[in-house]
């Protein structure tokens, strides 16, 4: 046995996680058509606002999936980047969120909705289950996260 080096076995493959950063900036009144002026005002306050109010959101994307081994890539970035142009950048930013992106005509446009759209969106274009998480930062201490649940 001298002479010979112990190795770990190999895994067959390994689970990765990837993520990319991006950012858009957007408008919006957190407004519900299911409750009267007065509920809408109780529950958002300031955010309900008639004038609306902006802000300029973080998004990261993550997702996740065994390693290539010809390209030693989960995807590749540049991929990833044309379709977060295509399901964040080109729908959202610098949009008022209630009057120019029709999904929030009908859905209040907090956080927690954005997310949800973004995920959907890339959901379109993605491979089945690589799409992980979708996390958005309204503001420095606002974080929303959505894995598809």
């Amino acid at each position: 046995m001298e002479g010979r080096e112990l190795q770990a076995p190999v895994k067959a493959s390994r689970m990765v996680m990837v993520t990319r950063v991006e950012s858009f900036s957007a408008a919006h009144q957190l407004h519900s058509n299911c409750l009267n002026a007065e509920e809408n005002k109780r529950i958002y306050g300031k955010c309900n606002n008639p004038n609306g109010h902006g802000h300029n959101y973080k998004v990261e994307v993550t997702v996740r999936g065994e390693v290539n081994p010809l390209t030693g890539m989960v995807i590749n970035i540049t991929e990833l980047k044309e379709h977060m142009q295509e399901a964040i950048i080109k729908p959202l930013d610098h949009k008022n969120l209630d009057k120019d992106v029709p999904y929030f005509t009908n859905v209040v446009s907090t956080s927690e909705n954005v997310a949800i759209f973004i995920w959907d969106n890339l959901q379109k274009n993605l491979s089945p289950n690589l799409l992980y998480e979708v996390k958005v930062y309204e503001t420095d201490k606002n974080i929303v996260v959505y894995r598809g649940e």
